[in-house]
């Protein structure tokens, strides 16, 4: 099982840069150190941030890298992937 509170700091870290409201995917690209290629891992769990954007259905706009966090690590729940 992945450490939700490691992938929420990774999550965080990689996220926080972005010019916040973000009303899209896109709009987090150029915070990502890595582009679309960053990638996230804890444990057995391992996607790069393209492959997540595929996993989220996305309640855009986002006002703070915390509300955006808290989506993507329930819908990654929902999803059975934590």
């Amino acid at each position: 099982m992945a450490d939700e509170a490691e992938l929420r700091a990774q999550f965080t870290e990689a996220f926080e840069g972005a010019d916040y409201p973000i009303s899209s995917p896109m709009d987090l690209v150029p915070a990502l150190p890595n582009g679309p290629g960053t990638r996230f891992e804890s444990e057995e769990f391992e996607m790069t941030a393209m492959e997540l954007n595929t996993k989220l259905s996305g309640d855009f706009p986002y006002e703070n890298v915390d509300e955006f966090v808290d989506d993507v690590i329930e819908a990654l729940e929902e999803k059975g992937h934590l």
